[in-house]
């Protein structure tokens, strides 16, 4: 049998890192079932109790692997979108144009690798000429790393990509996306307002699906006492691409102090 053997031995070593600049490097391998979901899954047989201290090495191994493939790309913008949206959709050529035009003020576009929104970001993104990357995760019902994507990573469990999302950006960028849209841009706004990070950047782009969410944020929950005046206003709300590009670079000047 030619190339490596992965079974469900913790211990076996997949694949996660796709560098389209080294032709050697392919897609990670899909199994049926993910690690997030094993890991989670709390009935089974008592081996389990005994395997929790691979899980540690391999959780591990996704955060040193994501910083020392990610610590030298450029400055970079997370952007987020449904991966149901097809090409040719407004909000796929939306996310098109976005890439391209974060890659020409010199910007790395970060996504989550997949189709939809996050191709349509990472195809714009490489085809102005910049620095396409893709941080994958292991799911049973989406593909592998979109064709556009220049320097990807798999990872196995959310948290450690999410690191990632937050770590090596700029800013995010939301366009219209589902419940894992709904879950960065959250956690992101929490870190914004527990000063985790400062001087982050999160814009949403497209009014006609976001304000609702943007009303409700500034009426009920504000109304309630839950959030602040000015947690609603960590986010900016634009139908603009060349707003988006202005607050990113306004973001970055602020963060670098010039």
């Amino acid at each position: 049998m030619t190339g490596p053997h992965y079974d469900d031995d913790l211990t076996t070593p997949r694949p996660t890192t796709i560098d389209k600049r080294r032709p050697e490097h392919r897609d990670p391998a899909r199994l049926s079932s993910t690690t997030d979901q094993r890991l989670l899954d709390s009935r089974g047989p008592a081996e389990w109790v005994h395997s929790d201290a691979w899980r540690l090495q391999r959780i591990h191994a996704e955060f040193v692997e994501g910083f020392s493939v990610l610590a030298e790309i450029p400055r970079a913008v997370t952007v987020f979108g449904s991966a149901r949206t097809r090409p040719g959709h407004r909000d796929y050529e939306t996310g098109v144009e976005l890439g391209g035009a974060l890659a020409r003020a010199g910007y790395a576009v970060i996504t989550g690798g997949g189709p939809g929104i996050m191709e349509a970001a990472n195809r714009g993104c490489s085809e102005a000429g910049g620095l396409s990357v893709g941080l994958g995760i292991e799911l049973p019902f989406e593909q592998g790393l979109n064709p556009w994507v220049d320097l990807g990573v798999g990872f196995r469990y959310f948290f450690a990509r999410k690191t990632m999302f937050v770590k090596y950006a700029q800013a995010f960028v939301c366009l219209p996306g589902g419940f894992g849209t709904l879950d960065e841009l959250f956690e992101a706004l929490v870190l914004v307002q527990t000063g985790k990070v400062t001087r982050f950047p999160v814009v949403l782009l497209g009014r006609d699906y976001w304000s609702g969410l943007l009303e409700w944020l500034a009426g009920p929950a504000l109304d309630a006492g839950t959030i602040s005046r000015r947690d609603v206003e960590l986010v900016h709300l634009t139908d603009d691409i060349d707003e988006v590009v202005t607050i990113v670079e306004e973001g970055f000047r602020e963060a670098v102090g010039s």
